[in-house]
C-alpha cells in the first residue's frame, strides 16, 4: 500500500520510452560470427578429376583464407568442357561456397555428398568404390583440407598381441598380402548392378553383365 501526503505528486509515465524486459526488443539480436568475407586475393589449389560418371575431366578449384580462429575454406569452382552439366556445376559451386563461408564446421558437407547415389550404380577407381560423382567431389574437398592444413591427419596406433604394447603406425613397415591384391583386382573388375544392387556387374566385349541376376546392357 502506498501512502500519499500533501507534497506528493502524481505524474503520467510515457510508456513509449519504457522497454519491457520480456519483450523481443529487449533481447539482444543474434550476431552471425561464423560468416567469412572473401578478400580480393585468396590462395587456391586446382585438382583435376577424371570420373567414370562424367564424359570430360573436371577441374575443381578450392580456395582458403587465414582467419583469427584458423584456416578455413572460402569457395569452390567446378569447370569442365561438358556444357550439358554446366548448370549442375554452377549449383554445386554456389551451394558449397555458401556453406564454406557461413558454416562453423563445413565438414558435414563431405558426409552429405558421399551419401548421394548414382541411379546407374557406383564405380571403382584405383581400388576405391564411389557411389556417385558427388562422392568424388567430396573426396577432392577432403584432400584439399589435408593439403592446406584445415584438418590434421590422425596417426593410428597398433597394438602388439600378447604384449599390450601400443605403438604408432609410422614405426611399422606395411607389407601387402597376396589376398589384398586379389581383393583389389576383384574390386576393380566388378561394379554394383543397377537391378539387384550386388557387386557382380562386369564388362565383357562392350556389354555390362551381372553374374547374379543376369542383367545385361550393351553399348552399340
Amino acid at each position: 500500500m502506498i501512502k500519499l501526503n500533501n507534497k506528493s505528486k502524481i505524474t503520467e509515465i510515457d510508456h513509449s520510452n519504457v522497454v519491457d524486459a520480456n519483450s523481443s526488443t529487449a533481447k539482444s539480436k543474434p550476431v552471425n560470427t561464423s560468416s567469412a568475407t572473401r578478400p580480393q586475393v585468396v590462395d587456391a589449389k586446382v585438382y583435376k578429376v577424371k570420373s567414370a560418371f562424367v564424359k570430360n575431366s573436371v577441374f575443381i578449384t578450392l580456395s582458403y583464407i587465414d582467419t583469427e580462429v584458423g584456416r578455413r575454406p572460402i569457395e569452390i569452382f567446378i569447370n569442365s568442357k561438358d556444357l550439358n552439366r554446366a548448370p549442375e556445376y554452377v549449383v554445386l559451386t554456389r551451394l558449397i561456397s555458401a556453406i564454406f563461408r557461413r558454416a562453423t564446421d563445413p565438414m558435414f558437407i563431405l558426409e552429405e555428398l558421399h551419401g548421394i547415389h548414382d541411379p546407374n550404380g557406383g564405380s571403382f577407381k584405383e581400388g576405391k568404390y564411389y557411389h556417385s560423382f558427388y562422392a568424388e567431389v567430396a573426396e577432392t574437398i577432403e584432400i584439399f583440407f589435408y593439403d592446406v592444413g584445415i584438418i590434421k591427419e590422425k596417426k593410428s596406433s597398433t597394438v602388439i598381441e600378447g604384449t599390450g604394447d601400443t605403438r604408432s603406425e609410422e614405426n611399422f613397415i606395411k607389407v601387402e598380402v597376396e589376398k589384398q591384391k586379389i581383393s583389389e583386382v576383384m574390386n576393380q573388375e566388378f561394379r554394383i548392378c543397377p537391378t539387384c544392387s550386388s557387386k557382380s556387374l562386369k564388362t565383357e566385349n562392350g556389354c555390362d553383365m551381372c553374374v547374379e541376376c543376369g542383367y545385361s546392357k550393351c553399348d552399340k
